[in-house]
């Protein structure tokens, strides 16, 4: 979510007037830090994962369940027991007084071992969250979204909106549903502010055999669409929960391969991801959180959206990246910049900043910055970042390119943001492993993904429609062994499937993956278990396995409470969250995660290499991991 500062948060109008003077330091700021970390580099990635969590309370007696809004007494409870934690774990605030953010205590390491932890790591985090709760009542869940957000008294303690108040105006969504840490609040009101009116959310509704047609809730307020659910404050958006991995380079130039070539890949995987097809207790015909959470922070004016004009933004803060960090050809979106940052960048004559970077860094600062806080203003632009960090921490893009923080030994990171949360601790590490080791792959055979950006945000769009793993296509590039960022691409449009476990003419993502580690001595644990992620992305993408999205959706549509109407009720709702605490817990899903098997040959402590050489599609063309073709 961002830098947690702690202070006195300054009102619209205040941090307006100082606007132009947190961008001038701002850029400052970033121009002192690219000339110090010049010359920083690393042995080997580091690499983690953040993952958010609901928390949840039961009415057994009454077939409800509630968010519950016990953030702060939690995380005041595990800060006096952290140091006794077998693994220590960092838990911190999220947007909702309903969620917790976990991520490791401290990175994980390039070696393949380490992917023998992640599972370990997240199913510790879960059982420290336990510890907590009243195991009768509470549970924390992985879920991307709460179906029932919104809806009449979806939290515990009960909360009724404000209107009239003075941070969302939601008449949904409680403003005690908000963590009251002050960044939080703080840009909920700002941004409400900056636009002048509420925020608008409006997703198309899945039309069932007893859906109204048209499907009109408020006839009496503009802002909502006919056939469309209507939503009104950024909880809506930043009460969703996701995975985000955060991906240390080598060295700068890596920190840029990663950014552009994984930002090619964000849409397939959040796609394969899917995991939000409910809102505000109705059936949609979505299934991912993306777009809710562009317009929940879409801060623009109405003026602004009509004529952005030649540096105005065309798009939420939330939105796909504008630009590659390496290549000019394929950044063919044109973003608007401020040409004035632009220009001071340039002119600072830093070596690592470059047309391309200062390009993309004065493209975030065309927007206002919207959190500021009255003991952060007059800093030390040698030595502090927070102006700088104002823009780029409000500006949420599908990947982020994140410098070193000063006084620090991290190094050169990018995230991987459009992971959404999954129901078992092993589906939310099948998809952290296998975006690590997609970039180890990438990185050992210099594979080339790059396509126009234009045809990336397509694909972001194309990725949320419904079923869109076994209904949308998706571009492509088929020539990805060569090795020339700026080379003809043969792009085509393929189905996921196609994608990930390839065609007689592309060998797919997983084969790559399967290419790489066939060359790697592994603990035969290990390979087991990478196996078994490989496995679980190769079925999703197939379609012989669910996404989470699509299982959510039929446990909906086959309830015998469901009247065929795109409504998911309370006790509907109750009956889903339990199977999905079940689920959580150990019970079998075979729809969703499959039949996982354990090797019984216990004699071979190491994996077999050939194994990984049997082609699931034997017309499917075979990689020379020497010769770096197909």
């Amino acid at each position: 979510m961002g830098i947690l500062v702690r202070g006195d948060p300054l009102n619209w109008e205040d941090t307006k007037a100082l606007s132009a003077y947190i961008k001038e330091h701002g850029v400052n700021q970033f121009i002192n830090l690219m000339r110090t970390m010049k010359q920083r580099k690393y042995e080997g990635l580091k690499w983690g994962d953040e993952i958010e969590y609901l928390l949840f309370k039961f009415d057994h007696q009454k077939k409800r369940v509630y968010l519950h809004c016990k953030t702060q007494e939690y995380l005041e409870r595990l800060a006096k027991h952290n140091c006794n934690f077998e693994m220590p774990v960092t838990f911190v605030e999220e947007y909702g007084s309903f969620q917790i953010e976990s991520t490791p205590n401290k990175p994980f390491l390039d070696d393949f071992e380490e992917l023998n932890n992640v599972i370990r790591d997240m199913r510790h985090r879960r059982k420290e969250l336990m510890l907590l709760m009243d195991k009768d009542t509470e549970t924390v869940l992985t879920l991307t979204n709460f179906p029932r957000l919104g809806c009449p008294d979806f939290c515990w303690p009960p909360a009724k909106p404000s209107p009239d108040g003075n941070v969302s105006q939601s008449i949904f969504f409680p403003d005690e549903c908000i963590n009251p840490h002050p960044r939080f609040p703080n840009l909920t009101r700002n941004i409400r502010q900056r636009r002048g009116k509420k925020v608008e959310i409006n997703v198309p509704i899945y039309k069932d055999k007893n859906t109204p047609d048209p499907f009109v809730e408020f006839p009496d307020i503009p802002a909502a669409k006919p056939d469309h659910v209507y939503m009104d404050a950024m909880g809506f958006g930043m009460g969703c929960c996701c995975i985000q991995m955060t991906f240390q380079a080598c060295n700068l130039d890596e920190a840029k391969v990663l950014y552009d070539q994984l930002a090619v890949v964000t849409p397939i995987v959040m796609a394969l991801s899917a995991a939000a097809p409910i809102y505000r207790g109705y059936l949609c015909e979505v299934d991912c959180r993306w777009d809710v959470i562009s317009a929940a922070v879409d801060d623009r004016t109405d003026e602004e959206i009509a004529n952005p004009g030649e540096s105005g933004a065309r798009s939420s803060r939330y939105s796909t990246i504008n630009s590659f960090l390496r290549s000019e050809r394929f950044s063919d979106v044109n973003p608007p910049y401020d040409k004035a940052v632009f220009k001071k960048l340039l002119e600072a004559n830093v070596e690592n900043i470059d047309t391309l970077m200062a390009r993309h860094i004065a493209h975030l600062f065309i927007r206002d910055p919207i959190s500021a806080f009255s003991n952060r203003i007059e800093l030390d632009d040698e030595t502090d970042t927070d102006h700088f960090e104002s823009l780029q921490s409000t500006n949420w893009q599908n990947m982020r390119f994140k410098p070193p923080p000063p006084g620090s030994d991290i190094g050169w990171r990018v995230e991987f943001r459009t992971i959404e949360a999954q129901i078992t601790d092993f589906e939310n590490a099948a998809f952290v492993s296998f975006c690590i080791l997609l970039s180890r792959a990438m990185a050992s055979f210099k594979c080339n993904f790059y396509i126009p950006l234009s045809l990336v945000q397509i694909n972001m769009e194309r990725a949320q429609r419904r079923d869109a793993v076994l209904k949308e296509k998706f571009y492509f590039r088929k020539n990805i062994q060569c090795c020339t960022c700026e080379c003809d691409p043969d792009i085509v449009e393929m189905t996921i499937d196609e994608i990930i476990n390839g065609n007689g003419e592309f060998p797919g993502i997983c084969k790559v993956i399967r290419a790489y580690i066939n060359n790697m001595d592994l603990e035969f644990v290990t390979a087991t278990r990478i196996c078994s992620y490989i496995s679980l992305m190769q079925k999703r993408a197939s379609g012989e396995l669910l996404t989470t999205a699509a299982w959510l959706r039929q446990f909906v549509l086959t309830h015998p409470l469901y009247k065929q109407d795109s409504v998911v009720s309370e006790e509907m709702t109750y009956d889903l969250l339990m199977e999905c605490n079940e689920i959580t817990n150990g019970k079998a899903c075979p729809e969703l995660i499959g039949t996982l098997r354990q090797s019984s040959d216990h004699n071979n402590r190491h994996f077999r290499r050939d194994s990984y050489q049997t082609s699931d599609n034997p017309t499917s063309p075979v990689f020379d991991a020497e010769s770096h073709v197909w």
